[in-house]
């Protein structure tokens, strides 16, 4: 059994669509999806329909393409709403969201471990410090950096986003410290964690769209033994205390090598098993990029950045 992880598949191209009904059944294992699968109904169940036919269990937490409410479509849902539509969506698969109980699965390597998929949303908090809340869309916007969110991801019943990410942050960490501390746990949200994370070259400005100041040290504070994301679409791992954080987007098509197949771009979660007292130990930050773990070995190179 192994766990593997993808995000950002995108499956409103036609070229990502067909690349993953290629991808080869992995019939022991799990997969993580990590958000931004694809904005649609539709697409989302099919989606569900080919994964869970390829892999043993399947576990995914929505990007904010998903909540996207897209002119023309029907039922016209958005905020709350939607995303108990796309849960119910994902359940009538077998597929595990946010809204289960959060899985204990025994790692042939790691032994238990607890897999907790979050969704966070963000709150504008990823910015400078001279930058406040009310003048950060602005300044992004200045900068030539426009999220297509502020247009189409609806936070109802809530009255902003801001609202919403606060409501899933608490519910969040009253579950993650209802399990023991002692446990490891494998956290899978679309968004960084750790705002040091949310850099964006080619788009500095899109980091106000990138999670949350609340989650800052959660892999300390929850016992975490891998952190999976997506969402910036740079592939690759970066080592904070201890930790692996996995970046695992997939991306537009010009973003991958579509002739080595979607299961190249497959990353294997492996539980860094080490104790909490000895990630306590100041570790130097490390950063591997681009560094695929997919069953084929070789590297993987992310080409380019979304602001979507």
């Amino acid at each position: 059994m192994r766990i593997w992880a993808l995000s950002d598949l995108h499956l409103s191209h036609p070229g990502n669509r067909g690349a993953l009904e290629s991808l080869p059944a992995f019939p022991e294992d799990w997969l993580l999806l990590a958000g931004d699968v694809t904005h649609g109904e539709r697409r989302l169940d099919k989606c569900f329909e080919l994964l869970t036919g390829k892999f043993r269990q399947v576990v995914w937490v929505p990007g904010n393409h998903e909540l996207w409410t897209v002119p023309r479509t029907t039922p016209r849902l958005g905020g709350v709403a939607l995303y108990e539509r796309l849960v119910r969506i994902a359940r009538s698969h077998g597929v595990l969201t946010p809204e289960d109980p959060y899985s204990v699965v025994e790692h042939p390597a790691a032994g238990p471990v607890l897999i907790a998929p979050l969704f966070l949303l963000y709150d504008y908090s990823f910015r400078p410090p001279h930058i406040g809340r009310e003048d950060v869309v602005r300044w992004a916007r200045e900068g030539g950096t426009v999220c297509g969110d502020e247009l189409l991801l609806h936070p109802d019943p809530f009255p902003d986003r801001d609202s919403w990410c606060a409501a899933r942050c608490e519910d969040a960490e009253a579950r993650l410290a209802s399990h023991p501390a002692d446990l490891p746990k494998i956290l899978v949200n679309h968004y960084p964690l750790e705002e040091q994370h949310a850099v964006l070259p080619r788009i500095p400005r899109f980091t106000p769209w990138c999670g949350t100041r609340r989650t800052r040290g959660w892999h300390r504070r929850f016992n975490a033994c891998a952190v999976v994301y997506g969402h910036l679409h740079i592939r690759g791992t970066e080592w904070l205390d201890g930790v692996p954080f996995h970046e695992v987007s997939l991306g537009y098509p010009k973003q991958w090598d579509r002739p080595r197949g979607v299961a190249a771009y497959l990353r294997e979660v492996r539980p860094e098993m080490r104790t909490a007292a000895e990630r306590k130990v100041p570790i130097r930050s490390a950063s591997v990029r681009d560094a695929g773990s997919g069953p084929r070995p070789s590297a993987t190179r992310a080409a380019g950045r979304v602001a979507g």
